[in-house]
């Protein structure tokens, strides 16, 4: 973990669950407008505090957000309401309550999914995107993956469990971090969360995930990438990612000729962005961003 310097904030949604989200102000002068950084599936904040504070040290303003049901954000009592444009629109009212028109997207995974959303709602809110392991088209084994991953929930007794929990679900993507314990322990401490009778849990309701269809083809999101054709973008794709293909990175290049791509080598789904490869491309991608 890096040590950062933000705030921690609630903002209440109309329908009522609050939404826990941190603010990193830019370190030194302003070079840019604020990056908003949204998660995947069964993520939270936690996910981008490596990389939130290394985009803060370029001069932008970082603003994170669980989207209800993660982390420290409210269960939503209707789970119904757990789907993308629900996250999506909570996003713009909260741009909206801080005062905050236009911003550079970062979306890993779901959180991609829901800049699309945005784009094809209020695309003027969307200076630039970076898209996180996720596109249009989205690869059936991927999915099936995921699902897997998430019918096991139950709470563990220690960190060290959590931690070799962590590693059985996600070795297939961070392959070369086999025997990194530290790694996996910090992974551990991304996703999990110590509850108040000392059981160590998954950091997110479990009800959001039965609105998984899991009969369903996946869907085809071709017409949300219309929008991005106007829209400053960089797509960052793990080299054995089974979520995004590189046929589907290259129809997004042929749609989009001025996409920028990058692929992290032996990272799935989904690299955090601070590798090598990824943070090079992105760095340079903001440093050419409003």
């Amino acid at each position: 973990m890096t040590d950062a310097n933000y705030t921690d904030h609630h903002f209440t949604t109309t329908d009522g669950p609050r939404i826990h989200w941190r603010d990193y102000p830019a370190v030194g002068q302003e070079t840019g407008l604020p990056v908003i950084c949204l998660h995947g599936l069964t993520r939270n904040v936690r996910d981008f505090e490596d990389l939130a504070p290394m985009i803060a040290a370029l001069g932008r303003r970082v603003i994170v957000v669980s989207a209800r049901g993660r982390g420290l954000s409210d269960h939503d009592p209707v789970a119904v309401r757990y789907q993308p444009p629900t996250y999506a629109a909570d996003i713009l009212a909260l741009m909206a309550s801080i005062e905050l028109p236009r911003a550079v997207f970062v979306g890993t995974s779901m959180g991609g999914l829901m800049t699309f959303i945005i784009a094809s709602l209020q695309p003027e809110r969307i200076a630039a995107a970076v898209i996180n392991d996720i596109g249009p088209e989205i690869a059936q084994a991927g999915l099936d993956r995921i699902k897997s991953n998430v019918a096991g929930r139950d709470p563990v007794d220690s960190w060290e469990a959590a931690a070799a929990r962590t590693r059985q679900s996600n070795l297939a993507a961070f392959p070369k971090r086999a025997d990194d314990a530290a790694f996996w322990d910090d992974f551990a401490h991304k996703i999990w969360v110590e509850r108040e009778d000392g059981k160590i849990a998954l950091a997110y309701d479990g009800a959001l995930v039965e609105q998984m269809d899991g009969t369903a083809p996946p869907p085809d999101l071709w017409g949300f990438w219309t929008p991005f054709a106007e829209i400053p973008t960089l797509v960052v794709r793990g080299g054995i990612s089974d979520l995004l293909t590189p046929q589907t990175v290259a129809e997004m290049q042929r749609q989009k000729p001025d996409l920028r791509t990058v692929e992290v080598p032996d990272v799935g789904h989904a690299p955090f962005m601070t590798e090598p490869e990824a943070w090079t491309e992105l760095e340079a991608f903001l440093g050419d961003c409003e």
